[in-house]
């Protein structure tokens, strides 16, 4: 069973509009999604391509090609905490989402885009995200 959720929490980022989903995976399986640059193309709807890294870290720096633009805008990534499961990052200079993971068990998992509140209208985009994520991970 999928179940899907959004409400505003406080984050260390300050209050967010969260959006999540619930999937049947092991937490890593997805983590490992979320910081693997080569997939982002695969489950972001906003993006087309990555420069940078494989695999992302504090501090990293890189491009993505914006879908529909063809223009590519720099990212940074701001906080990394491996073992939480979570990191934030700037797309050209601006705070974007937060990524995060939580186990729910050996074999399911929670996984959340914290989305600015000034920006909530990006929330249809990360739930159609979430739901390519749940079939990446299913594979």
């Amino acid at each position: 069973m999928t179940r899907t959720g959004a409400a505003v929490e406080r984050t260390s980022d300050g209050r967010r509009l969260v959006v999540t989903r619930e999937l049947d995976a092991p937490a890593d399986d997805a983590w490992d999604v979320l910081v693997e640059t080569r997939t982002w193309p695969e489950w972001g709807p906003s993006v087309t391509a990555v420069r940078g890294p494989d695999r992302i870290s504090a501090g990293v720096t890189g491009e993505v090609q914006i879908a529909g633009l063809g223009l590519w805008v720099p990212f940074e990534v701001t906080t990394f905490d491996a073992d939480a499961r979570r990191w934030t990052w700037t797309v050209a200079r601006v705070p974007a989402t937060g990524h995060r993971v939580e186990a729910l068990g050996d074999c399911r998992c929670r996984v959340g885009f914290e989305i600015p509140l000034l920006a909530s209208g990006y929330a249809p985009v990360c739930k159609r995200a979430l739901s390519k994520i749940d079939r990446l991970v299913a594979r």
